[in-house]
Parts: structure tokens; sequence; C-alpha cells
């Protein structure tokens, strides 16, 4: 069961349209178990996948063929080491870097090519439980090419050992900048961070860390049923530079409540019926998944819900062509590009008189998009 928008707006915010269709069929791991999708991530045209087989499958949009329309197409895959599943991929625009969680390490990456970043020049961090890039370094935009000189931020992510929180640099080369101890690390399994400051949510709690002062504040319980049998999945996300949004489930309902770096409550709360499993924020949206496949959309400011997207059916559509399960949300940074399969029906041609010394001449043909 799912709310319907009270007052939904005009044109809705969001559709549902198909990028890759059939492209795992034919990937099998090594004991011939179909191949699963565990991440994703996207930057403008280019899509890259982390398989449960262990491989990194980089997709772009081209066109095959003068009269075809762009689509998405496989332009290369590589194995992780040890072959091990994928688990996150992070792409950070500014630096043309992908990082890359697998086996309890991460791996570093160029982009849009997807070629690793040589030992020698980075060495992938080890003993890893989860890590967090700044959301606000994520944000900057790529760096254009040109001849002209643009200088470049390093980036800051952080990485959650067992026993500590290591604070990294990174632009050409990797850089430790200090080490904070932590006794929950090993429980923890979902980071978010944001400026100075870290969300951490471990096996019952979420915690937000000051990294400047080295220092934690409780927040609240992930779940506030404690004989509930629903399995409660973390989530965190961030709204703004110094803002999460943090879920907590009640045992007939999920609440949403925004926190401050510093812990404190602000704007209203938001509510689900069921627990969602994945949370994005497209500002000024949360968008979220629910465990019948159903999306809802709220608004940040209002905390209404503005769309609802129904759970997929068994009848094919023209956006997708194929019934699927929809198994998470994934949020972009710097956003990407979709083909349009409607572009072209709305091309015409109109008549336009020119005018050449005073005298109109002859009507013209040109092509405008409505």
């Amino acid at each position: 069961m799912t709310s319907a928008p009270t007052r939904p707006v005009d044109v809705p915010p969001y559709q549902v349209q198909s990028l890759l269709t059939g492209v795992f069929e034919n990937l099998h791991g090594l004991s011939g178990a179909p191949v699963k999708i565990r991440c994703a991530q996207a930057l403008g045209s280019e899509i890259y996948v982390g398989c449960s087989n262990g491989e990194l499958l980089r997709f772009a949009l081209q066109a095959n063929s003068p009269n075809s329309s762009e689509s998405y197409t496989l332009l290369s895959r590589q194995s992780l080491p040890n072959d091990k599943p994928a688990e996150s991929i992070v792409v950070v625009p500014s630096i043309s870097r992908a990082l890359v969680l697998s086996d309890r390490q991460v791996h570093f990456y160029t982009i849009p090519a997807l070629d690793p970043v040589s030992p020698q020049v980075i060495k992938p961090i080890r003993n890893v439980v989860t890590f967090a890039v700044d959301e606000q370094h994520l944000r900057r935009p790529a760096v254009i090419q040109s001849n002209i000189p643009q200088p470049v931020e390093p980036v800051e992510f952080c990485i959650i050992k067992r026993s500590s929180i290591s604070l990294y640099s990174l632009l050409d080369r990797l850089s430790l900048q200090k080490e904070i101890p932590l006794q929950t690390g090993a429980s923890i399994s979902l980071a978010r961070r944001s400026g100075r400051f870290l969300c951490l949510a471990d096996k019952e709690n979420y915690n937000v860390i000051d990294l400047n002062a080295a220092s934690m504040i409780p927040l609240m319980p992930l779940s506030q049923a404690f004989d509930s049998p629903v399995i409660v999945k973390p989530s965190i996300t961030v709204v703004s530079d110094h803002e999460f949004l943090i879920l907590s489930w009640t045992g007939s309902t999920t609440l949403g409540l925004f926190i401050t770096g510093e812990g404190d409550p602000v704007r209203g709360t938001l509510e689900w019926p069921d627990h969602p499993q994945a949370v994005c924020l497209d500002y000024p949206y949360i968008t979220t998944l629910l465990p019948n496949g159903t999306i809802e959309i709220h608004s940040v400011e209002t905390q209404s819900i503005v769309q609802v997207v129904p759970a997929p059916s068994d009848i094919p559509t023209p956006f997708v062509p194929i019934p699927v399960d929809r198994l998470s949300l994934v949020y972009t940074a710097a956003g990407y590009l979709v083909p349009s399969s409607q572009s072209s029906d709305k091309l015409r041609k109109v008549p336009v008189r020119l005018l050449r010394g005073g005298s109109p001449s002859q009507p013209a043909a040109v092509v405008q998009n409505d």
C-alpha cells in the first residue's frame, strides 16, 4: 500500500525509461550462475556497472547506424582483482576518477575509459569496511579540456576500518591526512560524508562524527520496534552541506528525519507505509523505492508526496520493453544523458519568409523542434 499525492504537480517530475536491456544474458560467473548487477553509476554519456562475477562493464551512448537512434552500447569490460563482486562504485568527475569497493579493498580507475590506475601510482586501500567520499566534492563539475590550465582541487574521503576512520586526500596521488580511533568500526554498514561531518550507521544506531573535533553524537536507532521481524536497512542521504536524511522503522511505518551535522532536527518529517529499499535526493525531491516496487517522490521543502510511480506491470511499455524487478535506486551527482525516442517525432518542416533588401523572397524550409 502506498499514498497518493494530495496536491500532484501539473507535470510529474519523473518517468521510467529503460537504458540497458538484455546485456547480461550471455554473462556467467565461474559456477555458471547468471551474473547479477551489484552496483552502477553514470556520468554524461557513460554508464559503469559492477557485477557479481567481479566484472566492470562500461557502456556509452552512441548510434549504431546513421538511421538509428542513440542507445547505450557495451564498449569494454574488465575484471576486478580476484574476480570478487563489485560492492559499490563512486564516480568523481572533477579528478576523472572512479573508486570501486570490492573484497574489502578500494581500487582506483580513470574515467571515462575505466582503466585501472597503476599500483605504482596509487595502491589499493585494504581492510576497508566501507567508505564515504565528501558529497560536496562529488558535485564539482568535470574539468573541461582546454589549452588554458585550470586549477583542480583534491577530493577528500573517509575509509572506515575495524578500529579507525582514515581521512584521505586524492588528486594525482593519494595522501593520508589523519586517523580517528573508532571502536565500533567493524559494525558500520553505511557512511555518508558532507564537509566535516560523517554520518554513520551501525547494526542498531545512527551517529554523526565531527571530523575536525573527532567527536561523535548519537542520533537515533535504525528501528524503534525492537521485537519487529522487519529487517531494517540503514539509509543516509546527504541533503545539503551540513544536513542528512536518516530513516527509522517504528513497527508500522518508517519515519524520515532531517538532521544537521550537529545532531539537531530540521524541516518536517517524512513517512512511508513500509521501509524503503533505496532513497535518492534529486533536489527538490526525495525519491524512494518501496518493497512492492512502487516509487514515491516527496518534496524536500513541503514533505508532501508529489508523484507515485506504480510498480512494474507484466505488460511491456515503450519506455520499459520487458517487465523487470526494481532492486534499487542510484543517484548520480553530476547527471547523465538519456536517449529520447520521441525527439524525431517532434521535428517538422515549417516555411519561414526571408527578407532580402526589404522585399520578401521565396519561403525557405527549416526544421523546428516542438
